[in-house]
C-alpha cells in the first residue's frame, strides 16, 4: 500500500531554529495542560464534582465527555496522568505540531465516548488518562504512516515510555477505565490517519550521485553505490535449472 506523504523540508539554520522554538512551545504547552490539571484538582475538593463525571450509558452523563479529564480521583492519579501528558505531549508537539492540535479535541471525545458508551451503568469515571493513551496511539500511529526518521524515532520513543498502555486499552484491573483508554486510543489511530500531511517531513539526507552537477570522481567512499551501478549476480527465469553457483570476484 503506498501512502502520499508530504514534501520535505530543507535542512537549513533557519529550520533548525525553528524546530528548538517548536521544542520550546510544545514543552510550555505540555506544562499549561498539567497546570490546569493541578488548579482543577485542588479545586475539586470545594464542590461536588460527580455530576462532571461520566456516567454510562445516562444522558446527563454526556457533560462529563467535556469535563471529566479535568477531574482525578486521587493525587497518585493526577500525578500519573501529568506526567504521560508531560512527555508525550511534548513529544507529540514537537513532531507533529499541526496534527496534534488538530487532533486534541479528537482525543478528548474519543476517550469520553468509549467510557460512555462501553462502560458500566452506574459507574462514573474521570481522568485524563484517556487522552494521554490518544496522544501514545497518535504518535506511534504516525510513524508507522509517515516512516520518515523522525517520525520513527517519535514512535519509538512514546513505545519506549509507554509501551504498556497496548495492554491497557484491554480489561485488567479493577477501577481502571479501561473503555476510556480504548476510546482515546481508537481516536489517536483515526487522528493519525486524517492529519499524517498536516506536518511537513523532514529533511531527507541527499547523496552525491542525486546531485546532477556533481561529478562521481568526488563522491563520498562511505557512500552506498548509485542504484543503476550496483550488478545484478543473478536474475532467476522460469528455465533456470535447480541449484545455481554463483561465482564472486577474487579480492585478492
Amino acid at each position: 500500500m503506498h501512502l502520499s506523504t508530504p514534501e520535505p523540508v530543507p535542512d537549513t539554520p533557519q529550520q533548525r531554529t525553528a524546530d528548538r522554538r517548536r521544542l520550546q512551545r510544545a514543552l510550555n504547552a505540555s506544562l499549561a495542560a498539567v497546570l490546569v490539571l493541578a488548579v482543577a484538582f485542588a479545586a475539586q475538593h470545594t464542590f461536588d464534582w460527580r455530576p462532571l463525571a461520566i456516567a454510562p450509558h445516562a444522558w446527563p452523563g454526556l457533560i462529563g465527555i467535556v469535563t471529566a479529564p479535568l477531574l482525578h480521583g486521587s493525587p497518585e492519579h493526577l500525578g500519573a496522568n501529568a506526567v504521560a501528558l508531560l512527555l508525550l505531549g511534548t513529544l507529540s508537539g514537537m513532531v507533529y505540531p499541526r496534527a496534534t492540535v488538530r487532533a486534541l479535541p479528537l482525543l478528548w471525545l474519543g476517550s469520553g465516548l468509549g467510557a460512555w458508551m462501553l462502560g458500566e451503568a452506574g459507574t462514573r469515571h474521570l481522568g485524563a488518562s484517556g487522552v494521554a493513551h490518544g496522544l501514545m496511539f497518535l504518535v506511534f500511529g504516525l510513524g508507522l504512516l509517515r516512516r520518515d526518521r523522525p517520525a520513527i524515532a517519535a514512535a519509538m520513543i512514546a513505545f519506549f515510555l509507554y509501551g504498556g498502555m497496548l495492554l491497557t486499552v484491554l480489561p485488567h484491573e479493577a477501577g481502571v477505565s479501561w473503555q476510556a483508554h480504548f476510546g482515546g486510543a481508537l481516536a489517536g489511530l483515526l487522528g493519525a490517519w486524517l492529519f499524517r500531511r498536516s506536518d511537513a517531513m523532514a529533511p531527507r539526507k541527499r547523496y552525491s550521485w542525486e546531485e546532477d552537477d556533481f561529478p562521481d570522481s568526488a563522491a563520498d567512499p562511505l557512500e552506498p553505490p548509485r542504484p543503476d551501478d550496483v550488478p545484478v549476480l543473478w536474475i532467476r527465469t522460469e528455465t533456470s535449472p535447480g541449484p545455481v553457483v554463483v561465482r564472486l570476484p577474487n579480492r585478492d
